[in-house]
């Protein structure tokens, strides 16, 4: 990172990030130019889950090449000034690397679902229509490096 400054070394802020933000862009490659895809996700730990269709470009991808980027912006605001070269912005964000795969085990598939429920405000109990879950898959993003980054006065 160019500017230690706005590094984030607080693990507890890092982790504030990964699990309050709304949503995770991740992204890959794809035939030499990047593909980003935006997912409603859970953190647990250092691995990330989201849900998906089983078929589209970001599967396709995945298969290709399981190692992307993502990132995770938790706040972000234009601060405007009297000139226009003296805006700035208030954010905090993450960035990493990681590995991504298929969870195929149905517990740990829904124990994936069931974060992300729970993530998004689900209070009842958790009993999921069979012909919908089959047709949908969880995806892992196991965590293999992450930067935290914040601009403006926190």
């Amino acid at each position: 990172m160019r500017r230690h400054d706005k590094e984030i070394k607080d693990e507890a802020v890092i982790r504030k990030i990964l699990e309050e933000s709304g949503l995770c862009r991740l992204g890959f490659v794809d035939n030499g130019e990047a593909y980003i895809v935006p997912v409603n996700y859970a953190c647990e730990g250092m691995t990330i889950y989201f849900h998906s269709a089983p078929a589209g470009r970001k599967i396709e991808l995945m298969k290709k090449n399981n190692r992307i980027s993502f990132e995770i912006e938790h706040t972000a605001e234009i601060i405007t000034g009297e000139l226009p070269c003296s805006w700035t912005a208030r954010y905090r964000s993450v960035m990493g690397r990681g590995i991504i795969s298929i969870e195929t085990d149905p517990v740990l598939k829904k124990q994936g679902l069931d974060l992300i429920m729970r993530k998004y405000g689900a209070e009842m109990e958790l009993n999921y229509d069979e012909n919908v879950f089959s047709r949908m898959i969880i995806i892992k993003l196991e965590i293999q490096s992450l930067t935290g980054k914040q601009s403006g006065i926190w």
